[in-house]
C-alpha cells in the first residue's frame, strides 16, 4: 500500500502542477470537476444503461396511468405500487455501479486533503513570552501489544522545535502526550522511541514554507494508508499505532478550509461538472 501511495502521489504531483499555477482554490475546483466527468464516463461503461432507460420509461408510463385513470382507485393504487417498486430498481441500477467507482475516488480525495486542507504550524515567540495552551500537542498511541511499555517512551524534538511540557505517559491506555512549539521555519522529523523495542518518526512543517503535502497523522493499517497517503504507515511489527498532532486549516479564500471544506468542495465541483457533462457524454442516469 505504501508503494501504491508513493506512485499515486508522484502522479498527482505531475497532474496538479499546471493547475496550481492558478492557485490552490482553482486547482481544487478544476481537478475535482475533471474527476467528476471521469466518474460519469466510467459510470456509463460499468452501468446497465439500457436497463436504466427502460426502468425510467416504465416509471413515466405508470405516472401517466395515474394521471389518466385518476378517478379509478384500483388502477391508481396498482400504478402507485409499481412506481415505488420501479424506483427501488432504478436506485439499485444507479447506486451499485458507484461501489467500485468509489474506491479510486477515495484515493483522489485523500490526495486533495493532504495537499489543500492544512497549512504549516505557526511560529511561536521565545519561551519568555509563551503561554501554556498555545502550543501543539503531539499524541502517541501504542499498539495493544506494546501498551504496557508506555512509560519507556522517549520523544526527541529536533532543533527548531521546542518541547513545552513534560512527556505525559498513560500506561493503562498505551498513550503519551507532549506539547511543543515551532521556533524556526523548516521541515522537521520528531523521533519517538521505545528503547529495545523500536522507533518511529513524524514529520512536522512550520513557518513560511510551502510543501506539496501536509499530514497531521501517521498510523498503521489499511485505513490509515488510504486516508493519509503522504507518509508511509508503520510496519506491522512497529509498537506504534499512531502519532498525530493538529495542523491549522489552510485559508483557501472564498472556499471553505480544512478537511471538511475540501470534501465539500470536491463533492460539489465533481457533481456540478458531471451534471454539465451528462448530455455531451450521452449518459443515462
Amino acid at each position: 500500500m505504501n508503494a501504491l501511495n508513493r506512485a499515486i502521489t508522484a502522479a498527482f504531483d505531475a497532474v496538479l502542477w499546471p493547475f496550481e499555477r492558478l492557485g490552490p482554490g482553482w486547482a481544487l475546483i478544476l481537478v475535482s470537476g475533471i474527476f467528476g466527468v471521469l466518474a460519469l464516463f466510467l459510470f456509463k461503461h460499468v452501468s446497465a444503461q439500457k436497463r436504466i432507460k427502460h426502468v425510467k420509461d416504465r416509471i413515466k408510463g405508470h405516472l401517466i396511468e395515474i394521471r389518466i385513470w385518476q378517478d379509478d382507485l384500483a388502477i391508481v393504487g396498482r400504478s402507485t405500487i409499481k412506481v415505488l417498486l420501479r424506483n427501488f430498481q432504478y436506485l439499485g441500477l444507479n447506486l451499485l455501479p458507484f461501489v467500485p467507482l468509489s474506491i479510486p475516488f477515495l484515493f483522489v480525495l485523500a490526495q486533495l486533503v493532504v495537499r489543500y486542507a492544512y497549512q504549516p504550524l505557526e511560529l511561536q515567540a521565545p519561551a519568555s513570552a509563551w503561554m501554556a495552551g498555545r502550543g501543539t500537542t503531539l499524541e502517541i498511541q501504542l499498539s495493544d501489544e506494546a501498551a504496557a511499555r508506555a512509560n519507556e517512551i522517549v520523544v526527541r524534538v529536533p532543533d527548531g522545535l521546542e518541547a513545552m511540557s513534560p512527556l505525559v505517559r498513560i500506561p493503562s491506555e498505551g498513550r503519551a502526550f507532549q506539547e511543543f512549539v515551532a521556533r524556526r521555519t523548516g521541515e522537521y522529523e520528531v523521533v519517538i522511541e521505545i528503547p529495545g523495542l523500536g522507533s518511529a518518526t513524524k514529520s512536522v512543517v512550520a513557518g513560511d514554507v510551502n510543501p506539496r503535502t501536509l499530514q497531521p497523522s501517521r498510523g498503521s493499517g489499511f485505513i490509515d494508508a488510504l486516508l493519509w497517503p503522504a507518509e508511509p504507515t508503520f510496519e506491522a511489527s512497529s509498537p506504534f499505532e499512531s502519532v498525530a498532532f493538529t495542523y491549522p486549516d489552510r485559508d483557501l479564500g472564498w472556499l471553505p478550509g480544512g478537511p471538511g471544506g475540501i470534501v465539500l468542495t470536491f463533492l460539489v465541483a465533481s457533481m456540478l461538472f458531471g451534471a454539465l457533462a451528462i448530455k455531451p457524454l450521452k449518459v443515462t442516469i
